[in-house]
C-alpha cells in the first residue's frame, strides 16, 4: 500500500516537507525525486514537473489528497509535496510515475 511506502520513505530516507521547500531544494538540485498527491495546487505541480524534468528528478504521484499524504506521513496537517534526498530502504515501484 501507497501509506506503507510513505512511511518506509520517511522512516529511513531524507526527506523534505511541502511544496516550497520542495521547490527551493529543486531549484539547488538538492532532490533524487518528489511524491505530489491527487491534488497539490495546478500552478504549484507545474512548477515542480518543470524544475523536476530540468534537474532530473522523479516524480511520484501518491493516490490520495493532501491531507491523506499528510497522514501517511504522521503530521496532523496537509501535505502536497515531499521531497526526496536519499530514498533509504523505499521502494517507490508502487507509486505511478509521473511525466
Amino acid at each position: 500500500m501507497a501509506e506503507e511506502v510513505i512511511k518506509r520513505l520517511i522512516e529511513t530516507g531524507k526527506i523534505t516537507l511541502g511544496s516550497e521547500t520542495t521547490i527551493k531544494q529543486l531549484k539547488n538540485g538538492k532532490l533524487r525525486g518528489v511524491v505530489l498527491s491527487v491534488n497539490c495546487p495546478k500552478l504549484k505541480e507545474a512548477e515542480i514537473k518543470r524544475l523536476a524534468k530540468d534537474k532530473g528528478a522523479r516524480i511520484y504521484v501518491y493516490p490520495g489528497t493532501s491531507l491523506e499524504l499528510g497522514e501517511a506521513c504522521g503530521k496532523p496537517f496537509p501535505v502536497s509535496a515531499i521531497g526526496i534526498l536519499d530514498y533509504g530502504d523505499a521502494d517507490l515501484s508502487e507509486l505511478e510515475v509521473s511525466e
